[in-house]
């Protein structure tokens, strides 16, 4: 690393006999680099990052004074770079980024070049976390069977990151078995401060920041660390170098008053935080918490409500660093660093202090003694309603259409379900289940509920997958797995599971019933994110609650009915048992969290060990450089996108395209491409078929993400999404033009591309909200889809696009699909894109009714950023990258 230094932040820092070289916040403001001790903690940390990567080049004079300006005027619409410390993955994303790797090389190596130069220039952790399936639930040995399920499935796909852990450099591989990503970050992964040799500076200190393949990655901000969670395929470019080129973001202060009252726990607190924050509209901006209630929360409380940054739109969720921080790192087993944690905070002004007045663009106050117990429900995270009225809610979405008709009396039961009825209860997702409080909380209302001889109804899927293995540790040692069990709730795994719609099967009868009578029936978990389809393709209604009450709904059995004023059930006496009878204290959460919460639990699992009982070490990946393709494998297939790529080098207009699909607003990433099973008789199972797959083998669309032949085929393929040209069928369906006939839109795609024809999609707000998933952008692409014409879009959604050569255009002047009358028979011509574009720039699009009149509409092209356009130039990230390592001239930016 060389640096220009331009305001003298070169500065020593001595902690316990070690001598670090550190960039200096103060030194920075003193040499004129005014405001910058009155920043937001979170932009300091990219202010840092800046004055340690100045070169005058990459990272300029200007761009660091930015910061400036942004103090005095609490925002700045500046460009700046950005270098992470390292890159997290899981498989889910990871696989296929591997692919796109060992496709790069195969390219690189064709051309001439050295295909090692397309190698991770920084730490790379992978984690196989989001492949384990609840195949097996509620018996003793389903986290052995589940394990062995999974090794089988995904052998083709965990071949692949065996390989890669040998063929790359500064890659760590996590086996299977451990637990979430997000959670193993929390507790093993992240230092706070990192430190590193540098050749220039010699051992050198700076924050701890990543970015991650996965939207929730914002928990790691409880522990002060700056990351946020993009798409495969901008990890791709910043694994091997490339700055992430970003506006500087309006940060949201929240100051935290008051304290949770008796009875609500943290996911009470961070769905109501869910609901106000989307309410206010923080959608691509940063949210700092501050304020007198940050000394109630716990960091593990603190992760939850930063885990949920995407539910509630922002980008990031950032605390300061505190004494709590460090509590936590002597907590697990990280306390050699916490001298050098607290000297590196304190010196940077980066230390929490709440009397220091920092500069934000607004401030909300959110009183902590005002949030009650919650669900959110019935189809968005967002969508929060106190307990009592969770019913009511769910009532009223059966009256809308959602199913047939609600029977809402328990009454006798014959066997058969009723609408309303609860078939999968999930303590699930790195959300809750990093929250020792919440955890112990379910265990002792399990604990209660069995003392009074209270059970789980047995039509409910009941399932625990805790976040890591440490969870399962302080259960068992509590003496609260047994009664957990007993209602049900035995490990089924530690992954992600249910919450990325990794539920498994329904058992048959259950699954029979539901579809001969199209029942509407619903699921309650402990997880994030709740869309329509999301947690299992059968079940409409799905709400999000803390881990008790997910255990309490178990025992309840419907969610049309009253939890807080109905019972339970009967005690062992006959009596009858209500919610508040079994609802744990919080002084005896404490004392469990005090007795059992132990650093010795940390300091045992070791992060990076084999918990699969020897099933990881049996894989044989081979030692080749370069990857060993199979033509018949139905789950790795060679990547086509260096093929498929469309270069606008020179830039030009799109002429005469056609509207592939209009849709609403909301559609979310699980719409667009879902992650739930493949189903018999889809597209996608038919091909799986054809290749001798039979049913029961065909696993989920987030298992197959290597296979683009799968994945095409389930693009806008949602049983759950409405294409409003074809009103009358829910589903991936079209009206394909000029011919008027309806077919799926994988037919539709096949029929334009035998002309040439390039597609459009029309949408309205917040188009691509939800998890960073890349298919739903890689799919876009490869049917043909060049440019999105929406109101709005989700920000990882909108790189992604650009990273696969998709452009996003957003409908100006409060111009809408509706207010131009638009149906899908339009031809569409996007102007002014010939000879290149400014960031930002106004284009102009003409939509073309069949009998010749014309609509145009000004629209924004969202290419927020110089590098984005260069990536649209190039046709996308992949091609961008490769073009740049294989000019002999080029050096690669590194640290």
């Amino acid at each position: 690393m060389t640096g220009s230094d331009s305001f003298k932040a070169k500065d020593e820092l001595r902690v316990g006999g070690a001598r670090y070289t550190f960039f200096s916040l103060p030194r920075a403001e003193a040499a004129g680099l005014i405001g910058a001790g009155k920043l937001p903690y979170c932009l300091q940390v990219l202010l840092e990052n800046g004055l340690r990567h100045e070169d005058g080049e990459t990272v300029g004079r200007d761009s660091i004074a930015a910061f400036s300006r942004w103090a005095e005027s609490a925002t700045n619409p500046a460009e700046i770079n950005f270098f992470p410390t390292r890159i997290m993955v899981h498989d889910v994303s990871g696989i296929p980024l591997l692919a796109d790797l060992a496709a790069m090389r195969e390219k690189m190596a064709a051309a001439g070049g050295d295909p090692n130069t397309v190698n991770p220039v920084r730490p790379v952790d992978f984690v196989l976390d989001h492949s384990v399936i609840v195949d097996v639930a509620g018996q003793s040995d389903a986290l052995t069977q589940n394990m062995q399920v999974e090794f089988v499935r995904n052998a083709e796909r965990y071949k692949v990151a065996k390989w890669a852990q040998k063929a790359f450099r500064n890659m760590r591989v996590l086996p299977p078995g451990q637990g979430i990503c997000h959670q193993i970050n929390l507790e093993s992964l992240a230092r706070v401060v990192w430190t590193e040799e540098d050749a220039d500076h010699g051992l050198i200190a700076f924050p701890d920041s990543l970015l991650a393949c996965d939207s929730h990655t914002p928990m790691i901000n409880a522990l002060s660390v700056l990351g946020w969670g993009i798409g495969a395929i901008e990890a791709l470019s910043a694994s091997l170098g490339e700055p992430v080129s970003m506006v500087m973001p309006d940060v949201i202060g929240v100051r935290l008053v008051g304290r949770l009252r008796e009875g609500t726990t943290t996911t009470d607190l961070v769905l109501a935080l869910t609901r106000t924050l989307r309410e206010h509209g923080v959608v691509q901006k940063f949210v700092e918490y501050f304020g007198p209630g940050l000394d109630s929360l716990s960091l593990p409380e603190r992760a939850t409500v930063a885990n949920m940054a995407p539910e509630y739109g922002a980008s990031v969720g950032f605390f300061p660093t505190d004494a709590e921080t460090l509590n936590y790192l002597h907590l697990t087993g990280r306390g050699d660093r916490a001298p050098l944690v607290e000297a590196y905070c304190k010196a940077q002004g980066m230390w929490r202090d709440d009397t220091v007045e920092r500069v934000y663009s607004d401030v909300i106050e959110f009183d902590l003694g005002q949030v009650e117990a919650s669900l959110a429900g019935p189809k968005l995270p967002q969508s929060q309603v106190p307990l009592s009225r969770a019913h009511q809610t769910a009532i009223d979405a059966l009256a809308e259409g959602v199913g047939g008709e609600s029977a809402v009396e328990d009454g006798a039961r014959t066997g058969n379900l009723q609408d309303g009825d609860i078939v999968i209860a999930a303590i699930t997702s790195c959300t809750n289940t990093s929250n020792p409080r919440a955890m112990l909380a379910a265990g002792l209302l399990a604990k209660k509920a069995r003392e009074k001889g209270l059970t789980a109804k047995p039509w409910i899927k009941t399932s625990l997958s805790p976040g890591s293995r440490v969870v399962g540790d302080y259960l068992a040692s509590a003496g609260l797995m047994a009664p957990l069990e007993a209602l049900g709730f035995h490990v089924t795994g530690y992954g992600c599971m249910t919450c990325c719609g990794g539920s498994g099967r329904l058992p048959d009868d259950i699954a029979a019933d539901i579809a001969a009578n199209n029942r509407s029936v619903a699921a309650i978990l402990s997880g994030n994110r709740n869309f329509e389809g999301r947690i299992h393709p059968q079940v409409k209604l799905a709400y999000l609650g803390s881990p008790p009450l997910v255990v309490a709904y178990a025992m309840f059995g419907s969610i049309v009915r009253d939890i807080t004023t109905e019972t339970l059930g009967t005690d062992k006496s006959g009596a009858p048992v209500y919610l508040k009878d079994i609802w744990p204290h919080s002084s005896e959460i404490e004392q469990v969290v005090r007795e059992h919460v132990t650093q010795d639990l940390f300091v045992s699992r070791d992060a990076g060990s084999d918990s699969s009982g020897g099933l990881w070490e049996e894989i044989d990946a081979g030692d080749g450089e370069a990857y060993a393709w199979d033509d018949s494998s139905t789950y790795i297939l060679k990547p086509p996108f260096l093929d498929t790529a469309v270069k606008q080098q020179p830039m030009r207009n799109i002429e005469g395209a056609a509207i592939l699909a209009m849709f609403g607003d909301n559609l979310t990433t699980d719409h667009i491409s879902p992650g739930s099973r493949i189903l018999e008789g889809s597209l996608a199972g038919d091909y799986l078929s054809a290749k001798g797959v039979p049913s029961t083998d065909y696993s989920g669309f987030l298992q197959r993400r290597s296979n683009h032949e799968v994945m095409i085929r389930g693009s806008f393929n949602n049983a759950h999404i409405q294409n409003e040209m074809t009103p009358e069928r829910r589903g991936g369906w079209t009206v394909h033009q000029p011919s008027g006939e309806v077919m799926t839109i994988f037919d539709a795609h096949s029929r334009y591309a035998e002309v040439a024809r390039p597609l459009v999609i029309v949408a309205g707000r917040e188009y691509g909200i939800g998890s960073s998933r890349d298919w739903a952008a890689r799919g876009p692409h490869l049917l043909g889809v060049r440019a999105i014409v929406a109101e709005g879009f989700e920000r990882i959604h909108r790189c992604n696009l650009i990273g696969m050569g998709v452009l996003p255009l957003q409908f100006q002047n409060g111009d809408t699909r509706t207010t131009l009358d638009l149906d899908g028979t339009e031809t569409v011509d996007v102007l002014g894109l010939e000879g290149g574009v400014a960031i930002n720039q106004s284009l102009t699009v003409h939509f073309t009714k069949p009998d010749g009149a014309v609509i145009a509409a000004d629209v924004q092209c969202r290419l927020d950023t110089a590098r984005e356009i260069a990536w649209y130039e190039a046709g996308g990230v992949m091609p961008f990258v490769l073009e740049k390592f294989a000019r002999p001239a080029s050096s690669t930016r590194l640290h």
